[in-house]
């Protein structure tokens, strides 16, 4: 692929976002600012990196040529050149290559996760207990910042629902293909024979709605409100503030409880709403490519097992790019990067390899 024309593409375009971001009334509208302000600095980048990559392929030409001549000195000076730039050359093509990708324009979004439990009953909960804690240490230590919108906690503990979000840098970009079926192998602590338990929870990850992204209207909506259930004696219990909204053209229900002001949790439960409504679209939009792609990573398929979790062989398994790491009780405590980087790279080399067929 000759990347010349593209890298002329990066700096032209590069030129563009510059005059834009020039004029005071682009900050009037902070999202736009924002996005121009991400692609800004992806094309700078872009842009350094293809006039390094064009400056060594030029360089690796010329010790070639020097390499084969008379004068000894300069042909083992020009060797060790040529070692050098015969692996720097491929790396800045391969990355110049997966930049002609056209970023994800939910990536930089807010994220809404919903963790649901399966197959398993109180272990499947327990599970569900389990996750919610890997991905908010994750947010921690990433320094985002995490809210729980709903929540229904099961008997002996965990959750058989639980509804968190998740506002940073680049949470969707990271957090995006944690949607599926999470599968847990172990011992529960209920078991007095210490047979090993299968259990199953889905994940859904969803980009946060702005209200100008998904139009919602009033008569398209049915609210109800109800006491919220928990704990006795608790304020919680006193008030009608639990809420639960219908979309009537879709079907989805959305109910929320976690907070004592019912204006709150309607405004959380809407929120909730806007975004599945928003994932929806994109799925139905990813739907219509997914025919072309065999690799499922990215599509928003939920009724797949993407993973295994086995407590006695400390072993976590992405069936998706069969990477297994051994490092089970880190990975519980938050420490998902060695997995959520490759399930990025190969998402992005997928995109490639379709652009390039």
């Amino acid at each position: 692929m000759e990347l010349r024309p593209h890298i002329e593409k990066f700096a032209s375009r590069m030129a563009e976002v510059e005059t834009e971001l020039g004029d005071p009334k682009v900050f009037e509208n902070n999202r736009r600012a924002q996005e121009l302000g991400r692609e800004y600095a992806r094309l700078k980048e872009l842009v350094a990196k293809g006039e390094e990559f064009l400056k060594a392929r030029e360089e690796l030409e010329e010790n070639r040529e020097l390499a084969a001549g008379d004068d000894a000195e300069m042909a083992d000076m020009a060797r060790e050149e040529i070692n050098r730039l015969e692996v720097r050359v491929p790396e800045l093509e391969r990355e110049l290559q997966l930049g002609l990708v056209p970023p994800d324009p939910a990536d930089s979004r807010n994220t809404i996760i919903e963790i649901r439990a399966g197959a398993g009953g109180d272990e499947s909960a327990l599970f569900a207990g389990d996750l919610f804690r890997m991905y908010t240490h994750y947010a921690d230590g990433r320094g985002w910042k995490h809210e729980t919108m709903s929540s229904t906690p099961s008997d002996l503990g965990g959750f058989k629902e639980v509804v968190f979000s998740l506002a940073g840098e680049e949470v969707y970009k990271r957090l995006k293909f944690e949607s599926g079926v999470h599968r847990v192998q172990r011992v529960p602590a209920t078991e007095a024979s210490g047979r090993i338990h299968t259990s199953t929870c889905t994940v859904a990850v969803l980009p946060e709605a702005e209200e100008v992204d998904v139009e919602i209207k009033p008569e398209e909506l049915e609210i109800s409100v109800t006491r919220a259930s928990g704990p006795g004696g608790q304020g919680v219990n006193t008030t009608d503030s639990a809420v639960q909204i219908l979309h009537k053209p879709t079907g989805l229900i959305v109910r929320c409880m976690d907070e004592r002001s019912q204006i709150k949790n309607k405004a959380k439960a809407m929120k909730v709403l806007r975004s599945r409504l928003l994932d929806q679209r994109i799925a139905e939009e990813q739907a219509k490519y997914a025919a072309e792609r065999k690799s499922q990573i990215g599509t928003g398929e939920r009724n797949e097992r993407i993973r295994t979790y086995n407590f006695p062989q400390n072993r976590m398994t992405d069936h998706r790019i069969e990477v297994t790491l051994h490092s089970l009780p880190a990975i519980m405590e938050g420490a998902i990067d060695e997995v959520i980087d490759p399930l990025i790279q190969h998402d992005l080399e997928e995109k490639l390899a379709a652009l390039t067929s």
